[in-house]
């Protein structure tokens, strides 16, 4: 197994398990010219060996391993770990990846890719897992909660369906900012969704009629550019 030289504690540290040696140093430069802490197995018994004694953020698979492939590696990760895993396969049929979906897999990239999507893809993930690492946000009086798909105040309670949950904790996790429709897209239904935009219109419109009797919540639209919650007090 190879290192990526001295940590950084404030770097995200992603396992690249491949069993193809220019494969691993192709993933390893462009996440490294990304600013990520690359570690590398060469199948999957050596990368259940490393995630036992060693914390990682992301985990970058190949399919067809020796030993353990990357199905069974993906299936053994999902017992223990909450962490998001990308699958890469030489194979692109619709069964592979259904199959990579049902072990637990995040995302799934066809061989050969560009390893700038990758990058893209690796980016995406670890934001759509850190916003669901923190499960509630606090705001003027009011708790969403992505645990119980809630929205909260001391008068009333209002239950949301997973996706305007999540999109209401996006919104309001970063009041003021303004949040493209590609942006919110990619974080919330991934970069593989293949819907339009008008989605995320739909959902947007649902979640404003939910948010109705809580009148601090206000989501605006940026014409042009996308939506963002108007700054509230943070409590």
């Amino acid at each position: 197994m190879e290192t990526a030289g001295l940590e950084d504690p404030g770097m995200n540290k992603i396992l690249v398990v491949d069993d193809e040696p220019h494969i691993r140093k192709l993933i390893k430069l462009y996440l490294e010219n990304s600013s990520f802490d690359v570690i590398e197995a060469e199948d999957g018994q050596e990368a259940l060996d490393y995630v036992a004694h060693t914390k990682v953020d992301l985990m970058v698979v190949d399919v067809m391993m020796p030993r353990i492939d990357g199905i069974e590696l993906t299936e053994a990760i999902r017992g223990y770990l909450d962490i998001p895993i990308l699958i890469i396969s030489a194979k692109g049929e619709s069964m592979d990846k259904v199959r990579g979906f049902t072990a637990g897999t995040d995302d799934y990239l066809v061989k050969p890719f560009d390893p700038v999507e990758l990058v893209l893809r690796v980016k995406s993930l670890l934001k759509r897992y850190n916003m669901t690492a923190t499960k509630t946000i606090q705001l003027d009086g009011i708790t969403v909660d992505l645990e119980s798909l809630t929205v909260t105040s001391q008068e009333m309670t209002v239950h949301l369906k997973k996706k305007e949950c999540e999109l209401l904790f996006m919104l309001a996790g970063s009041p003021g900012r303004i949040f493209t429709r590609t942006q919110l897209i990619e974080s919330l239904w991934g970069m593989d969704y293949e819907g339009d935009e008008r989605t995320v219109d739909v959902h947007i419109k649902r979640l404003r009629q939910q948010m109705e009797p809580f009148p601090s919540v206000l989501i605006t639209t940026v014409r042009g550019l996308g939506y963002r919650m108007e700054p509230m007090e943070h409590v």
